[in-house]
């Protein structure tokens, strides 16, 4: 009964912060578009959350349960207290966290694109990207529990009071790069992505294809050649070429097993793993 009352807990934190998050982005891009947005794709988007953010919670507690009940330890941890870093361990701490978090994070999407794109491609199937439209499929927890969180828990970096805002930026992070709102970090977007720099990494342009796999940092995409900075006009349209975006429960779920996969791609199409996914 104690895991059950955690997890609940955990899931009821995780539905609290996740609304959060939507509402203030929703709220900046009803402020400042981007672009239209029509409703029934934002309720489209919630509801597939709300399938998916439980169906998450327990497969990352599982996997966290059984990294301790196997026993496995770090191989390395950083450690950013007080002792090694003074008062800016506070914001040492989150932002070396965030980095190497992200540099796994950044081998994981560009395996994705190589080896498991016909999942990976429903979330680039969005035409109307937004903050509540940056949805997964439901498989993503599978390979995320198994190509993000197992290697990334074995190079920690122990923060000290600042590990909770790794996990706070992070979220905030990940919805504010698929936001469609004119605000943008400008400059910082030389380290910090934002949301002009992943619209990239979306786009339906060939030329836009495998750039821009980072989520919280350029700097991965810098040092391993995929960045695309964009021009100040360029704000690409999203989607993949002759695949709808899911607008029911079952088209979301099914998509993965509806998609083709021709031999040599239109321009913006399904691409193969040689086109699409090249590393």
């Amino acid at each position: 009964m104690a895991i059950w009352s955690q997890l609940s807990t955990y899931l009821a934190d995780q539905f609290g912060a996740a609304l959060i998050v939507l509402c203030v982005l929703s709220a900046l891009e009803l402020m400042f578009p981007a672009g239209r947005q029509s409703v029934g794709g934002r309720v489209a988007g919630l509801a597939f959350w709300i399938i998916y953010l439980p169906v998450a919670t327990l497969a990352m507690n599982g996997f966290g349960m059984m990294w301790q009940a196997l026993g496995v330890r770090p191989l390395a941890v950083l450690h950013l207290d007080t002792d090694w870093a003074g008062p800016l361990a506070v914001l040492i701490g989150p932002v070396v966290g965030a980095l190497v978090y992200d540099f796994f994070f950044y081998w994981y999407h560009r395996a994705q694109h190589r080896w498991f794109w016909r999942f990976h491609a429903v979330h680039h199937s969005i035409r109307e990207l937004n903050t509540v439209n940056s949805y997964h499929h439901l498989s993503e927890v599978v390979f995320q529990s198994a190509g993000l969180m197992l290697p990334a828990s074995l190079f920690l970096v122990d923060g000290g009071l600042g590990a909770p805002v790794v996990v706070v930026l992070i979220r905030f992070h990940a919805s504010f790069i698929h936001s469609s709102t004119r605000l943008h970090l400008g400059p910082l977007r030389l380290f910090l992505c934002d949301n002009r720099f992943h619209r990239i990494h979306h786009s339906l342009e060939e030329r836009h294809f495998d750039r821009n796999f980072g989520a919280f940092t350029t700097l991965w995409d810098r040092v391993f050649g995929t960045a695309h900075f964009p021009e100040p006009d360029e704000w690409p349209a999203t989607g993949l070429e002759g695949v709808a975006q899911p607008e029911t429960v079952g088209a979301w779920l099914a998509l993965p097993m509806t998609i083709g996969r021709p031999a040599a791609p239109a321009h913006g199409a399904i691409p193969t793993a040689a086109a699409h996914g090249q590393i």
